[in-house]
């Protein structure tokens, strides 16, 4: 179980660190970036429900086997445009062949005028075959059958442990598990950092010829190599549970099996269990598919009269849209914010008389450490060089922002960090830190609260209920209204080799931040709340439960008659059957 958990957040993970370079690979914005990331959700609500009730009465190893074989599958179709796809042609304003003499000097403005006429007659073949076609269908159906493929393993495979560990040890289990679970996001993101910086085509092109580095914004990957490896972990993590047994002895009753270890589940669970329905009858003969679907809707019934876990339902679900919405644009968010700075009023009166073309991406940076999208739009008039070599000079929009004498040339690229964005960074990932661990502190008390305030016979359910609701609920919106706010944002759009809006390549700094952090705060601040209320209603009953407890052991449970001042009980004892009732 901990190897499997850790395989599927080790693919999870990789998949959203590579949510930019598939973004920029398939030239397509950030809304249809969420509508894809949420395909997971999408394929693990289809099955989920029927998953947790069916599969509970199934062979629930097998199941889990199963749906690894399905989410190794969806990985490496995922990877399967690359193959399908040609060479990555990303977006350019200027020549940098590499064959002209670097002696040679060109008129930036000139050159970008005659490319944007040359533009309007794009070939319409070329257009058939572009990079943004409908290829991103592979991974939106690849990442559904990681969802798919998914279902099982958490509602199945913690009932599993539950049924057959003793109850003490249960917390100790999850804890180990989600312990190596949590190893896999941390693999997943070191390996799209490093695959993030190895060109997309490699093993195809010659790098050389290759003019942006890995800090251009129109620069991607190699992320279809990542699905491949996760793939095969994945592959690999289903193996054990096609050697498990359906059913185990009960933990610590492995030669002899007795009710005691029973009756201990049913003291502990009382604490938590609904006034209502405290019965445990053992269900031992075997019943036909016709009788589980009947009882599937009074069973869902049952489950949601249960208080703390429709309340825990809907905390989850508001803590899980601000978790979902973070984790995936948080790395386009650490690019953004954290990254180079940029140039805002893109037509100016310094490149009026360049009639500069605003489709094109094709960034220099200034010596006054400014970004522009072209050189032309810098205002550069005259080149050096050849390639990634290439310098721009007399840029005039540069002037504005130098004191007189400075240096007015630019080089290809964007520019670098800030000096204080390394020590922000800094201070971002610890705040990162501190609340991952404050979060991560309530995991295994929330697993334990939902497990014990479910009857044992609608375990499974609850838990593929509880999947259901907050992966559809909390795991499809986020990543499409987050996405959708975060292009409100966008300085400078990408233009499709057709003509149309690709990639956005520039965000505004300061709205993005404010829209991001703004959208994970309130989410945040209104699950806690929620949480304050799962705590109250759970110390409730805990003191009603306790009440009648202590009732029963003083024998007093079926004779009490409760006026708010005392508990009067009439009982009879052989020597005074006659006289006054005692108090």
């Amino acid at each position: 179980m901990a190897f499997v958990f850790f395989s599927k957040a080790f693919g999870g993970a990789y998949m959203k660190s590579s949510i930019t370079q598939i973004e920029r690979r398939f030239d397509i914005p950030s809304s249809l970036i969420g509508v894809i990331d949420g395909s997971f959700e999408m394929g693990n609500l289809l099955v989920v429900a029927f998953v947790s009730y069916f599969g509970a009465k199934l062979h629930r190893p097998r199941l889990i086997g199963i749906g690894c074989l399905i989410m190794a599958a969806g990985s490496f179709l995922i990877a399967l445009p690359h193959f399908f796809q040609g060479l990555y042609k990303y977006e350019t304003s200027v020549s940098h062949s590499t064959d002209i003499n670097s002696t040679a000097s060109i008129l930036p403005c000139l050159s970008n005028h005659s490319l944007a006429v040359a533009d309007e007659t794009f070939p319409l073949l070329a257009c058939e075959k572009a990079a943004g076609s409908s290829m991103w269908i592979y991974v939106f159906l690849g990442n559904m059958l990681r969802g798919i493929g998914e279902t099982p393993i958490m509602p199945l495979g913690v009932s599993y442990l539950d049924d057959f560990a003793k109850e003490e040890n249960t917390p100790f289990y999850l804890a180990c598990i989600h312990t190596v679970g949590i190893l896999g996001p941390m693999f997943g993101f070191m390996l799209g950092s490093l695959l993030a910086k190895i060109y997309v085509d490699i093993g195809f092109v010659d790098l050389d010829s290759v003019t942006i580095n890995h800090k251009d914004s129109r620069w991607v990957g190699a992320w279809w190599l990542g699905f491949i490896v996760t793939g095969t972990i994945i592959l690999l993590s289903s193996i054990p549970f096609w050697f498990l047994p359906k059913s185990l002895p009960k933990e610590g009753q492995e030669q002899s099996q007795s009710k005691s270890t029973e009756l201990t589940t049913v003291a502990e669970q009382e604490n938590f269990l609904p006034d209502e329905n405290q019965d445990h009858e053992e269900k031992n003969k075997p019943v036909t598919f016709q009788e589980l679907a009947k009882d599937f809707i009074p069973s869902l019934r049952r489950l949601f009269k249960n208080n703390v876990f429709t309340l825990m339902i809907l905390t989850h679900l508001v803590a899980v849209n601000g978790f979902i919405g973070m984790i995936t644009f948080k790395p386009k968010f650490m690019e953004q914010i954290y990254g180079q700075s940029a140039s805002k009023t893109l037509l100016s009166q310094c490149n009026m008389g360049c009639s500069c073309s605003m489709k094109h991406w094709d960034p220099v940076c200034a010596h006054n450490g400014v970004t522009y999208a072209s050189p032309c739009l810098a205002g550069c008039q005259t080149s050096t060089g050849t390639g990634r070599g290439m310098m721009f000079h007399n840029c005039t929009c540069t002037g504005e922002m130098m004191t007189p004498g400075m240096n007015m040339s630019a080089v290809l690229g964007q520019c670098p960090r800030r000096s204080n964005c390394d020590f922000m960074f800094k201070i971002y990932m610890t705040f990162s830190v501190v609340g991952s661990f404050i979060s991560a502190c309530g995991g295994t008390p929330g697993y334990i609260v939902l497990l014990r305030s479910i009857q044992p016979d609608l375990k499974s359910l609850a838990l593929g209920m509880q999947t259901l609701i907050v992966r559809t609920l909390g795991g499809i919106p986020p990543p499409i209204y987050f996405g959708a706010l975060i292009d409100q944002t966008c300085l400078k759009w990408g233009t499709k080799n057709c003509g149309g809006r690709g990639a956005c390549r520039l965000y505004d700094a300061n709205k993005f931040r404010m829209t991001f952090l703004g959208l994970i705060t309130g989410l945040y601040f209104l699950s806690n709340m929620l949480w304050g209320g799962v705590y109250r209603t759970v110390v409730k009953r805990q003191k009603k439960l306790t009440l009648r407890n202590q009732a029963k052991e003083n024998g007093l449970e079926g004779n009490t008659v409760d006026n708010g001042h005392a508990n009067i009980s009439i009982g009879k004892n052989k020597e005074d059957a006659d006289n006054e009732s005692t108090i």
